[in-house]
């Protein structure tokens, strides 16, 4: 799966590819994106469901700012029952595995989960492991415990750091016995290094992107969108969507 997350916005304010939301969806969802993510707020800004340009739309549970004395709590902003009326089809939240709230976190995760189970609804936990005994989040050790804290907890989807080689994160995906996807994070100085990334993570097992900055702050997101479902949907290497797309 690709999905796009547009939900930076709470975080970290109006930014260069979010600033027109109408506009970036139609992108995405032009180049294959299969689902865009954003606050409910955004909805009424953003989601599109052009007869040719349908793309799933999740709706995000939780969050904090930037400005917040700890960034890492992560509270529910909106409810699984307000995203159906909004016409979400997946919901999904945030946990910061490691984080000195994570219990806190824990308890706002159970009430979503058991709403989600109620409704049939599909849910999209971001498990990033962060807190203060963790000093690289990339560690396959600690994206293990961050990964299967959520299939633990009841989510239909993982999105996790990539550990940066096949083996640890194919031991990682066979644990979790649910689809794991990974994160983008920072945007990257490269379209090999983004795509090789990919490539690996879906020969260990992974089951796509949940890409943000990488996609909306790239210089054409219907193309990178484009490539990145050459890698995931179509099996091509990096080198046959290198040529293809002359990147």
């Amino acid at each position: 799966m690709i999905i796009i997350p547009m939900d930076h916005g709470l975080t970290i304010g109006s930014v260069k590819g979010i600033d027109d939301m109408a506009s970036m969806v139609d992108k995405v969802a032009q180049g294959g994106a299969n689902a865009v993510l954003m606050h409910s707020g955004m909805i009424k800004a953003g989601h599109r469901e052009e007869a040719s340009k349908d793309i799933g739309l999740i709706v995000h549970l939780s969050g904090a700012t930037a400005l917040s004395p700890n960034p890492n709590r992560k509270v529910l902003v909106c409810s699984v029952e307000r995203a159906l009326k909004m016409g979400a089809d997946g919901v999904s939240i945030h946990l910061n595995i490691g984080a000195e709230e994570e219990p806190e976190m824990f308890q706002d995760a159970q009430k979503v989960i058991e709403a989600c189970r109620e409704w049939g609804v599909p849910l999209l936990a971001m498990n990033y492991p962060r807190g203060p005994k963790i000093t690289n989040e990339n560690d396959p050790e600690v994206v293990n415990i961050a990964t299967r804290a959520g299939a633990e907890l009841g989510a239909d989807i993982i999105k996790t750091n990539y550990t940066g080689d096949i083996d640890s994160f194919k031991t990682i995906v066979k644990g979790a016995h649910v689809p794991v996807i990974i994160a983008g994070g920072p945007k990257m100085e490269t379209t090999k290094e983004l795509l090789q990334m990919v490539y690996d993570s879906i020969q260990a097992g992974g089951s796509g992107v949940a890409f943000g900055r990488n996609v909306f702050q790239a210089d054409d997101p219907t193309k990178l969108v484009s490539a990145l479902r050459k890698v995931i949907h179509e099996n091509y290497t990096v080198e046959e969507v290198l040529k293809e797309y002359n990147f």
